[in-house]
């Protein structure tokens, strides 16, 4: 389950901002078989891409979502626009916010940091890939 991945890697143990935990823990589940490279990639979308702007799992999540139904181009790819579009629109529904600095004022806490707000996002992730492989389309396996 991808919300149990996301918090192994959203921990001291690994060390991972919001972004690369969800991003680490979809790449195990889904066995995307991303480079390093391309991990590290979301390592600066984590604390609001440092500005406490848009929400750094919400960021890794929607990257996930390119990675998993992007043909080639995003123009070139029906439905990807409306998968992301459901992705953050859940997000904010259930944690009423995407913003990253209110999502600390809400749900940040010294001991398990975001974890609530990793978890919440993997599991609308983890939605909306199952339910899009239970389609069987355009999932790039």
């Amino acid at each position: 389950m991808l919300s149990k991945l996301a918090e192994k890697y959203y921990s001291s143990t690994y060390d991972l901002n919001c972004a690369e935990a969800i991003i680490y823990a979809a790449n195990e589940e889904y066995k995307l078989n991303l480079q390093k490279e391309t991990l590290k990639a979301m390592s600066g979308f984590g604390g609001g891409m440092a500005v406490e702007g848009v929400c750094g799992a919400a960021a890794g999540a929607v990257a996930v979502l390119g990675i998993l139904f992007t043909k080639e181009k995003a123009h070139e790819t029906e439905g990807l626009k409306e998968l992301t579009a459901d992705l953050v629109n859940r997000v904010e529904d259930r944690l009423k916010t995407i913003n990253c600095k209110e999502l600390k004022d809400l749900y940040r806490d010294d001991i398990t940091k975001c974890k609530l707000v990793v978890i919440a996002t993997a599991d609308i992730l983890d939605d909306i890939v199952t339910n899009e492989r239970t389609k069987d389309l355009r999932y790039n396996d």
